[in-house]
């Protein structure tokens, strides 16, 4: 992402504490927070009008290469397990028109219209695609580059030693420009979890990428192969550097503590759509051991599913939805999912209402976090990188017609 060319001075406005204050802007950074802050020299200003300040918006977890965003409805009769899924969306992807990059660039500037500026998506990478649909990410992330900060995940959605030659197709989306390792299943897939596990970290090391793995696996099974991961994570010295997504098996265990103080002990964060039909990670216990745990909204509008917007707010509340979270503080846990604990647990530096943070703010009218992510308001003014790039929901600028 590159700098703002002109300072801005954004006065009037609320700290989640519920201070006034100003804040100025320089090079893309926040310089200073603070009352009756003067503009710096040839600044832009915009008075706030008192609404919330908050941070930019992060998701965690999504597949912007998959989404039909904008597209008529696609009429969704898919098995139910989730092979039929994934033989349904290869086969759908075949015959269809579908483009991954018009696609993801119209589902990834609904993001920024809505206060996203940091995202972490999965891209498909298989033996029938290649690198097709990473390209068009790619293409999504360059026009984008000066307001969304985009990882992206080379993602082997339909299995890795189950379709050889996938692991080579990874090794050119980690040279053509993906971010991060994905993995799927190792066990329910893969069909080894060792051996699995063993090419996707070796993998990484050699590359010297992070891990993002999908572990939809149940109960027992899901927690053998996390323990698996774990000894992997443990070995090859990737603390820090590797994300379990959805870990529904933590949902389902009568005992996980173990996993979970071993998951805080290696710095391992974990991912959670906070979906009502399946188990969740234990969000408070975690965060009581220490353990990462952010939000994501997966997939949004395709051949999985039917549900879902780019508003991470929305995220929030039906994360504080599946998790029972009333209480205002609980509300402000449920944001943080999508903030400053999504950042963390993705590596997106810079960030937050500090000086010295990228300027990456959302505007709100709205009294505190908890009704924001409650009531989740028009966004009355998006800035990122320390430029203003939406109003009242809709893009401004060169991004109305970004291509």
């Amino acid at each position: 992402m590159t700098s703002a060319t002109r300072p801005l001075l954004l006065s009037n406005v609320r700290l989640p504490t519920g201070e006034a204050v100003s804040v100025s802007i320089a090079n893309g950074h926040i310089e200073a927070l603070g009352p009756n802050l003067t503009p710096p020299p040839g600044a832009a200003t915009e008075d706030g009008g008192g609404a919330l300040l908050l941070p930019g918006f992060v998701e965690g977890h999504t597949h912007l290469d998959k989404t039909h965003w904008g597209r008529a409805w696609y009429r969704n009769e898919v098995g139910p397990n989730l092979v039929d899924r994934i033989e349904n969306e290869r086969a759908w992807r075949k015959t269809s028109a579908h483009d991954a990059g018009v696609q993801s660039l119209a589902l990834a500037r609904a993001f920024v219209a809505a206060g996203t500026t940091r995202l972490r998506t999965h891209v498909d990478i298989d033996t029938d695609a290649g690198l097709r649909y990473l390209e068009g990410v790619l293409e999504t992330r360059h026009a984008l580059r000066d307001v969304l900060d985009m990882q992206i995940v080379a993602f082997p959605q339909s299995g890795m030693l189950v379709r050889p030659g996938t692991q080579e197709w990874l090794e050119r989306a980690l040279a053509a420009g993906a971010d991060v390792l994905g993995a799927l299943d190792p066990a329910l897939i893969d069909g080894d979890p060792v051996a699995s596990l063993d090419a996707t970290f070796a993998q990484a090391v050699r590359h010297g990428k992070p891990i993002d793995i999908h572990l939809h696996e149940p109960g027992e099974v899901g927690a053998f192969t996390l323990k698996l991961l774990l000894d992997r994570v443990e070995a090859t010295g990737m603390q820090g550097r590797v994300v379990v997504s959805h870990a529904f098996c933590l949902g389902a265990l009568p005992q996980p503590e173990p996993l979970l103080e071993r998951l805080a002990r290696l710095d391992v964060a974990l991912l959670t759509s906070a979906p009502p039909s399946r188990p969740v990670p234990p969000l408070k216990r975690c965060r009581e051991l220490g353990v990462t745990i952010f939000g994501g909204n997966d997939g949004i509008r395709d051949t999985w599913t039917p549900y879902g917007t780019p508003d991470m707010l929305e995220r929030a509340m039906l994360i504080g939805m599946r998790y029972d979270l009333r209480r205002d503080d609980e509300l402000a846990m449920a944001f943080d999912c999508v903030s400053t604990a999504a950042a963390r647990g993705c590596g997106f530096a810079d960030y937050g209402l500090h000086a010295g943070a990228r300027a990456d703010l959302v505007l709100v009218e709205a009294e505190t976090v908890a009704h924001a992510v409650v009531a989740r308001p028009p966004r009355k003014l998006v800035v990122a990188g320390g430029r203003i790039v939406a109003r009242d929901g809709a893009l401004v600028g060169a991004l109305i017609s970004a291509t």
